[in-house]
């Protein structure tokens, strides 16, 4: 293996902000991109689709759980599937490891949910053998999936309500989808994205200071964020502003 050549600390840190400035190229590549998303035309969901839940059966709206946005993963847990029935396909598996926990997309009004062929019997016990108890999973007793594009493939969609009216926003699947996990990555397809005061949004959309907005997965309770963590925040924001590498 021909590796790289061994330099020192210098030349080493040259090279870093060499290749820094080739990333903060990408990341602003990222935030334009996701800044065309949050303004993508609505598609009306006309059609009424039901899932059957762990306390009964559940209509599109009620997935939303009262939130403005919801994500659906489809994920392959049904029979044909490799592993079935004590496994889920292996891909969708990997993704379901690294979902974060909802409660941070719930302080963004987004619930997150992922659809199933399998009984709810099967999902609830391989939920509690791979310890995925935090991942809201329901069974598809339509359409949904070859509807929204997830028949014969993974994919993610994303939606929002206005009252009881649905729309899809987005979508992604093949090795877009692979991007899925993190709290970020999903903010960044909804409509209202992240919903912070840099972002380039729609006039209107709602947006609150960088970071202010985030708390423990269990301490999330609707109140105005801390003083001290306010301060904080401040104190970073004010570190790495966008003017430095």
């Amino acid at each position: 293996m021909k590796t790289p050549p061994i330099v020192g600390a210098a030349e080493w840190q040259a090279a870093w902000e060499t290749l820094l400035v080739e990333e903060k190229r990408m990341t602003r590549a990222r935030d334009r991109l996701a800044a065309q998303r949050r303004r993508m035309p609505w598609l009306e969901v006309e059609r009424h689709y039901a899932f059957e839940g762990a306390d009964g059966c559940k209509r599109l709206l009620e997935l939303f759980d009262g939130r403005r946005q919801l994500i659906v993963y489809r994920a392959f847990f049904e029979p044909g599937v490799r592993g079935w029935p004590d496994r889920a396909c292996v891909g969708c598996s990997n993704v379901a490891d690294q979902v974060a926990h909802p409660a941070h997309l719930a302080a963004r009004g987004t619930s997150l949910a992922f659809v199933s062929r399998a009984p709810q019997s099967d999902i609830e016990r391989l939920k509690a053998h791979f310890g995925w108890g935090h991942i809201p999973w329901f069974t598809l007793t339509d359409d949904f999936d070859a509807d929204f594009g997830v028949d014969q493939w993974h994919g993610t969609n994303a939606f929002v309500r206005d009252g009881d009216r649905i729309f899809r926003t987005y979508f992604v699947n093949n090795r877009g989808d692979e991007q899925m996990g993190s709290t970020w990555n999903y903010l960044d397809i909804t409509a209202f994205g992240r919903q912070e005061t840099w972002e380039d949004s729609p006039e209107g959309y709602p947006q609150t200071p960088t970071y202010e907005w985030q708390n423990w997965h269990d301490a999330y309770s609707g109140a105005e964020p801390a003083e001290d963590w306010k301060a904080q925040v401040a104190r970073g924001v004010a570190a790495f502003r966008d003017d430095k590498p």
